[in-house]
């Protein structure tokens, strides 16, 4: 089940805020645990109860690195919550990947292969993975208690908001939230302003480039055109940001309209004028996440030498490259990342500061662009090879095809995209984002406008069959 489709705008979420807002205050959790179960078991009715089964588990160590007073002891049980949460990430995302690879080694060497039953994945493994560690390593830290509810601990862990698409929201960002939180209408109308938004994003942008995007890239490579190839390309890189951005969009707002102040996750990156600023803008949870997870335990900025940091920042995209999917192109786009943030440290971000903005963010742009080339062709780093080649032939072909909507819809998600670069947009972007109050009295015509922009999203997904979600395998 995703946000944008009929079964949950027109079901599913109605029914979850009638239940919610009908039950008395002690029993509110249980009805989002309860929904967001449902929600989970809809797409995945098995892997449901092997979710609910680790965390269980994972409860009741936590619950003991709290109570112990021994450090080696708590070591002990930290080491074994992360190798549970980690292997099981591994076996369900991963195992895949490693056999396909053992088999093509021993293919090679002329040894028999590895007879393997492919491993389905359970939707969003990645993002109640990486939360799981944070409940355990930020409770070993002693940032915050554990929750003494098994069943508030699973609401955490499986709030349907951001269960499948993120965020990915720190136990300790939330943890006061889950067990105590205040609820107003003022709140609950930007919930609501903010879920439109992101709904707006998704289904009547995201969607359209995405419709583009599929044509060119499920044709044959070889009779691409330069002008085709970065039409594909350009169709890609909103899509994968208005997508994405639009369901950060949708959570955030879920979250407040049940009280929960979920961080944001986006901030206008292709307005990034290098690649350093646009990890900083772009999926900020996941790099959040990486930083104070991974990167500051290697040493971060605090190591002796350059060589180990710039190690550490090759390692740490290499893993954010792999956390996106089991296949070498993620690991290569990781590495790309990775190599052009040594690269800032190096020499670039001054080169590109000496260059002026405009320069700047359009060599930032260009640069991510090519990033999304190869995280786009799965499975086939040959392809990759060959649609770089089409994008750089420079038999320049005016004939190409696209689809009615795409040039007006391309302009329009242009225009919000690089925007917040001018500061008359960056002023647009926070009147527009930073709604700290939304109040039936003052702000009637925002809720007028919010209702017909809802209205507006939902009659587009009814008419529209088309609806790829591309962060399903996350």
């Amino acid at each position: 089940m995703v946000f944008s489709s009929t079964l949950f705008l027109f079901y599913f979420l109605p029914l979850f805020l009638l239940v919610y807002h009908v039950v008395p205050k002690s029993l509110k959790n249980w009805v989002i645990f309860f929904f967001s179960i449902l929600f989970y078991t809809w797409g995945a009715p098995v892997f449901v109860f092997i979710l609910l089964g680790t965390s269980f588990l994972d409860f009741l160590l936590v619950r003991t690195i709290h109570q112990s007073t021994e450090a080696r002891k708590k070591r002990i049980l930290l080491i074994i919550s992360l190798t549970i949460n980690l292997g099981l990430l591994a076996y369900f995302k991963y195992s895949n990947f490693f056999v396909g690879n053992a088999n093509a080694l021993l293919e090679g060497f002329g040894l028999k292969e590895v007879t393997w039953t492919k491993v389905i994945m359970p939707i969003g493994i990645s993002f109640f993975t990486f939360e799981s560690i944070t409940y355990t390593v930020d409770v070993y830290r002693g940032k915050h208690a554990p929750l003494k509810s098994l069943k508030d601990y699973l609401l955490y862990l499986l709030a349907f908001p951001k269960l499948i698409a993120g965020p990915i929201v720190r136990f300790q960002e939330i943890a006061d939230e889950v067990i105590e939180r205040k609820e107003n209408i003022d709140e609950k109308l930007i919930g609501f302003y903010r879920f439109s938004i992101g709904l707006a994003k998704k289904v009547l942008i995201a969607n359209v480039m995405a419709e583009q995007a599929k044509v060119i890239f499920d044709s044959d490579f070889h009779q691409l055109s330069a002008s085709t190839a970065w039409i594909g390309i350009l169709a890609y890189t909103m899509q994968i940001y208005f997508d994405f951005s639009g369901y950060s969009d949708m959570a955030i707002g879920l979250g407040k309209i049940m009280g929960f102040h979920f961080p944001e996750n986006f901030n206008s990156p292709y307005s990034s004028k290098s690649i350093t600023e646009f990890w900083r803008r772009w999926h900020m949870t996941l790099g959040n996440f990486m930083r104070d997870y991974l990167y500051i335990p290697l040493g971060g900025n605090r190591v002796s030498s350059k060589t180990r940091l710039y190690f550490n920042l090759a390692l740490v995209f290499i893993l954010s490259g792999f956390w996106h999917g089991a296949y070498w192109n993620f690991i290569v786009w990781g590495a790309f990342h990775g190599t052009f943030l040594i690269l800032d440290r190096i020499f670039l971000v001054k080169l590109l500061n000496r260059l002026g903005s405009v320069l700047s963010i359009g060599i930032t742009f260009v640069i991510v662009m090519m990033g999304w080339v190869i995280f786009k062709i799965e499975g086939d780093m040959g392809k990759v090879g060959l649609y770089f080649e089409r994008l750089f032939d420079f038999s320049w072909d005016a004939t190409f095809i696209t689809l009615p909507n795409f040039w007006p819809l391309l302009i329009v998600a242009a225009f919000f995209s690089f925007l917040p670069a001018l500061r008359v947009g960056k002023k647009m972007q926070d009147f527009v984002y930073n709604r700290n109050t939304y109040s039936l009295s003052v702000n009637g015509l925002f809720l007028l406008a919010t209702i017909m922009l809802f209205i507006f999203s939902a009659s587009s997904v009814i008419s529209s069959g088309f609806n790829p979600f591309i962060y399903f395998r996350f």
